[in-house]
């Protein structure tokens, strides 16, 4: 693809917990909202909600090992990778937060939570899981151990793999593509033997702070009983399944996901 890449352009960087972690941040009103995306995607994946959020504070993060940011000293479990954001939110002095991830990103933000606690003033949970559960045939996992480098971001599996309902724009879809085919395949597989080999059920008990719990109802890779094994882990959250949207509703309705985010965790002046 070609073109100015503005998302590319405010990219920031910053050394810690052994890697070079890439960022962007937009200034405003606190607390800050700390994102942290899904599996092979980048701080891009939230491009299309910031607008819904103006005059908050963001700060948006490429985990370790995508997008721009390096793969650090630690493995692939989302324990691994809390640690190293761990380092970041005290590189950037941020506290507290308010921590929303998505997919992958929740699974890390569930981690960081309960090793952290006084860091944060809630969490926000997108399209998450405790454990995802992922048989040999599921598509996704035969998909990815299908790949080989280098990576065609034009390939068929990035239907799957980037599925969403229709008026997420092309342009925004094709370079999260491009970034992660960027990813080598083998980096793929072990991300995803980790996520496979994952159960959060122990550090979700020990999570004590406001919790908002939003999930796809087309959600067809964390189906509606991942999302009640959520609420019950955590009762006292707000828990919303929103109609028409997948696996990625930042990206299906950008809106509404802005609007609960903004009713549970409102700025302050």
């Amino acid at each position: 693809m070609t073109g100015t890449d503005a998302w590319l352009g405010r990219k920031r960087f910053v050394d810690a917990g052994g890697a070079r972690i890439a960022y962007v941040e937009f200034e405003g009103a606190g607390p800050p909202l700390l994102l942290l995306h899904g599996f092979t995607d980048s701080s891009r994946s939230f491009s299309l909600i910031t607008s819904q959020l103006a005059g908050r504070r963001l700060i948006i993060a490429d985990l370790p090992g995508h997008g721009g940011s390096a793969p650090g000293h630690d493995g692939w479990t989302p324990a691994d990778l809390a640690r190293q954001m761990s380092a970041f939110m005290t590189a950037l002095d941020m506290e507290p937060a308010v921590l929303v991830g998505h997919s992958l990103g929740s699974m890390v933000a569930i981690e960081l939570a309960a090793t952290r606690p006084g860091a944060f003033a809630g969490l926000v949970l997108l399209a998450a899981t405790l454990q995802p559960e992922l048989a040999d045939d599921h598509p996704v996992v035969v998909g990815v151990n299908a790949l080989r480098d280098p990576i065609d971001p034009n390939a068929p599996f990035f239907e799957l793999w980037h599925h969403c309902h229709p008026g997420v724009p092309e342009t925004f879809l094709a370079r999260l593509a491009e970034e992660a085919a960027a990813m080598p395949a083998h980096r793929w597989r072990a991300i995803l033997q980790a996520l496979r080999d994952c159960d959060l059920t122990e550090q979700a008990s020990r999570i004590d702070m406001p919790v908002l719990i939003i999930s796809g109802a087309d959600d067809d890779l964390f189906s509606k009983a991942h999302h009640e094994a959520l609420a019950a882990a955590f009762p006292d959250a707000v828990a919303m399944r929103l109609a028409d949207c997948g696996h990625n509703p930042h990206w299906d309705s950008p809106k509404r996901v802005a609007a609960a985010i903004t009713q549970a965790f409102p700025a302050t002046v």
